[in-house]
């Protein structure tokens, strides 16, 4: 069976903490075919953040002259601050035959799953528990209570929007899910869409927003 040659679009979301940023550049770290496409967004550089690298960090002003000339394949307002992805990198990269990995949110997604002929497969990650959730935004944001408040409360909104992506993984373990992605992707290049089991997806999603 042939690979497809023309590159794909590979979206990665998940609630706030759960792992998608790292997945992502694990992807795009051990496989040459694999490119990050890098958001604009209006928020501040995290500590060790560097602009070109991790995001665009832009002026509100800036962000909001890129929307009117409808520079963006999607953009979104998540927590107070602006995220969006540029047309013309990832077009460009697609014609060079390779894939594009895009670390986004539902909201971005959605937009995404409405413009035609894109050859786009979507993941959403989820926790393997409330705990570790916690856990891993109290060792991000340590000492920011009223921001790790904040996106707990909004987890159950985000994990609402589960069934609307193609694939649902739990990363439990960041290397035994990176492998789960990485199959399945390479299934979807060959032209062989995976059957997850969606009874069981359900299950661990109520178990989630209890």
């Amino acid at each position: 069976m042939t690979i497809n040659k023309k590159g794909m679009m590979f979206v990665l979301s998940s609630p706030s903490g759960v792992g998608k940023t790292t997945l992502t550049k694990k992807l795009a770290e051990n496989n040459s075919q694999f490119v990050i496409s890098i958001s604009h967004t209006t928020r501040k550089p995290r500590e060790n953040e560097i602009d070109g690298i991790d995001y665009y960090f832009v002026k509100k002003e800036e962000f909001d002259l890129l929307i009117k000339k409808n520079s963006f394949f999607e953009y979104a307002n998540i927590f107070d601050n602006y995220y969006g992805t540029l047309k013309q990198p990832v077009l460009e990269f697609q014609s060079k035959g390779k894939d594009v990995l895009f670390d986004i949110d539902w909201q971005g997604t959605q937009q995404l799953k409405k413009i035609k002929n894109l050859s786009l497969v979507t993941f959403f990650i989820l926790p393997p528990n409330i705990k570790v959730l916690k856990e891993r935004l109290l060792h991000r944001h340590n000492g920011q209570e009223k921001l790790i408040e904040k996106r707990m409360n909004k987890f159950n909104e985000e994990v609402s929007h589960w069934n609307e992506y193609n694939h649902v993984v739990v990363n439990d373990d960041l290397n035994k899910c990176y492998d789960t992605i990485l199959d399945i992707i390479t299934s979807e290049k060959k032209g062989v869409c995976k059957k997850q089991n969606q009874s069981e997806i359900l299950e661990k999603v109520k178990e989630l927003i209890r």
